[in-house]
């Protein structure tokens, strides 16, 4: 009798301890998440110094705080960030590495056949967005260029004459030149810097291209030294970074065109570990701080959370679809 207890006892514990460890394993290791000590990196497919990098550099000083370990910026520039997105997608998926995801960089260059990406949507496991930055027309005080209509009317009488960046040939400055060209009927010589922003800003405050098309978070702290003549906006609304400054629409061009940044980790991260990372996230861009921070450097917050950001790219991808071929021309 007394071992026949004693076997029924083993019997109950012998199943109370798989099913500890089936739990274990059905969780994916996140009651661990993350490991304290362990380091999680942000690979950001740009060079340090522009609005992407001080961007993702603001997260990860909150997510540190959030998740009690180290959050550390990995840059990875070149061909449009199409670097850094295969670096990203190819990270073994277990929440230590997340990477910064901007439209339209990560989006065109696996649409595009001619990049030969790696990676697609699928491959990414979208964690939230972040900002949605527009862009803008920049040149130095002494440029002889005044308004936005002295640019345009000199790529008209000059075709190809008048230098202007981008980040890239399918970048969203790139585009937005495009678009412009198409509706003033204008020409511009299109100068590309696929590392990112700061490669750009060298070479246009060094006086090597003639228009910086950038972005609202790129140049707050030139323009507020004088530094920079800021010519119009791409967005809907003056920017409150820039006041005074006209948008392309009150110019007479209905342009808009603006660079969005959001968060993604590798496809097959465990949900329970992507829940956390979300809510960090998510409590990190609500904190006032962050908040404010976020402001000084003229970056303007756009939360959405993983779901929306979903949708979001969805979207974008079909709007990129159509304006691609005109990279082709």
């Amino acid at each position: 009798m007394r071992a026949k207890i004693f076997c029924g006892i083993g019997k109950v514990v012998f199943v109370s301890v798989i099913m500890v460890l089936l739990s274990i394993a059905a969780d994916g290791g996140a009651a661990a998440f993350p490991e304290k000590g362990k380091a999680i990196q942000i690979i950001v497919g740009f060079s340090a110094g522009g609005s992407t990098d001080a961007g993702a550099r603001l997260l990860a000083s909150g997510l540190e705080k959030e998740l009690g370990v180290p959050v550390v910026i990995v840059n990875k520039p070149g061909a449009s960030g199409q670097i850094g997105y295969t670096a990203l997608t190819q990270a073994k998926p277990d929440g230590y590495t997340l990477g910064n995801t901007n439209f339209p960089s990560a989006v065109v260059t696996y649409l595009d056949p001619a990049r030969k990406a790696t990676y697609s949507k699928k491959d990414f496991q979208v964690l939230a967005l972040h900002v949605i930055d527009p862009a803008l027309f920049a040149v130095t005080a002494n440029s002889p260029f005044k308004t936005l209509q002295d640019v345009i009317d000199a790529a008209k009488a000059k075709p190809s004459k008048v230098t202007i960046s981008t980040t890239g040939i399918q970048s969203d400055e790139a585009f937005a030149i495009l678009q412009l060209q198409k509706m003033a009927n204008a020409k511009f010589a299109m100068v590309h810097f696929s590392k990112g922003v700061a490669s750009a800003m060298t070479a246009f405050m060094g006086g090597k291209i003639d228009v910086l098309c950038a972005n609202v978070g790129d140049l707050l702290s030139q323009f507020k030294s004088g530094e920079v003549r800021i010519l119009g906006i791409m967005d809907n609304m003056p920017s409150r970074f820039y006041p005074g400054v006209p948008t392309f629409e009150q110019a007479g061009y209905k342009l808009y065109n603006a660079s969005s940044r959001g968060f993604a980790a590798p496809a097959g991260t465990p949900k329970p570990v992507i829940d956390i990372l979300n809510k960090a996230i998510k409590s990190v861009i609500s904190s006032e701080d962050h908040q404010k921070r976020m402001a000084d450097m003229g970056l303007t917050l756009r939360y959405m959370d993983a779901e929306q950001y979903n949708d979001y790219w969805t979207e974008y991808e079909k709007t990129l679809v159509e304006l691609l071929p005109l990279t082709k021309k």
